[in-house]
């Protein structure tokens, strides 16, 4: 180019993409809306963590009621224990009146601890969809 020679305008150029063309996905729906809509998405969802929960909680009573109702069970099978002292006291004192809620206990520290893990796991699979 010389100086004193007007230029020519340079030409504009509009650069696309090859996928321009492309069929367009479907915009993002977090799962979470699936949920709050109620759609049949949700619907799974939400009946896949019910069932992991009502799983786990008929494990936890199941547990429970073969324990504490094994004791009656074992005292009749077993007189021998039934009439069993210890400290003092009649074994099947000891065992139905003391024993038995630290089991509770642990019973439902553990059915806490497991339903808050399955609500964790839940949030999981919902955050990485």
């Amino acid at each position: 180019m010389s100086q004193g020679t007007p230029s020519e305008p340079a030409r504009r150029v509009r650069v696309t993409s090859p996928l321009m063309g492309a069929a367009r996905r479907e915009p993002y729906r977090p799962a979470t809306r699936e949920i709050d809509e109620q759609t049949d998405l949700g619907e799974v969802y939400m009946r896949s963590l019910l069932r992991s929960q009502l799983r786990l909680a008929l494990s936890v009573l199941a547990a429970l009621s073969v324990l504490l109702g094994g004791l009656p069970l074992l005292f009749a099978v077993a007189p021998s224990v039934a009439d069993a002292h210890l400290f003092g006291l009649p074994l099947p004192w000891l065992l139905l009146g003391v024993l038995v809620y630290p089991m509770l206990w642990l019973a439902a520290r553990f059915y806490v601890r497991q339903a808050e893990r399955n609500e964790a796991e839940f949030a999981d699979v919902l955050e990485r969809r």
